[in-house]
């Protein structure tokens, strides 16, 4: 499962060159598959990727506290000075939880990207 993941994320970075890097995780934190754009020096170790993903997850279990108020959360965008991420949760038909990580370079509007072109490639993916 671990190389259809890795190129269902390769096929995500061809949607648009100002994607950097394109991950789905567990919910134990542990990347299931990933790709980096071409050339790309990623900014983050293993590890550190592997930490983000966690402190991800969290945050994704307090947004789902609200979603009987606000509806569930399409997805979440931070800006670092560096880079800007998107995290998207997954829930699989069995209950599963994974979470997808995009990240873009700073002259990209995500927004335009993750409703129109990704979002939709999520509902076909099967985990």
């Amino acid at each position: 499962m671990s190389n259809s993941i890795s190129d269902f994320c390769a096929q995500i970075l061809k949607l648009n060159r100002g994607i950097r890097f394109a991950g789905i995780a567990n919910n134990e934190g542990k990347l299931a598959g990933h790709a980096y754009r071409p050339g790309l020096v990623p900014l983050l170790t293993q590890q550190e990727s592997e930490i983000s993903v966690l402190q991800s997850l969290i945050r994704a279990g307090t947004r789902r506290s609200l979603e009987k108020k606000l509806g569930r959360a399409l997805f979440s965008y931070t800006r670092y000075e560096k880079v800007k991420r998107v995290t998207v949760d997954i829930k699989t038909p069995s209950g599963g939880i994974y979470i997808f990580m995009i990240s873009f370079d700073l002259n990209v509007e995500p927004e335009p990207v993750v409703l129109g072109k990704i979002l939709p490639l999520l509902q076909e993916l099967v985990l």
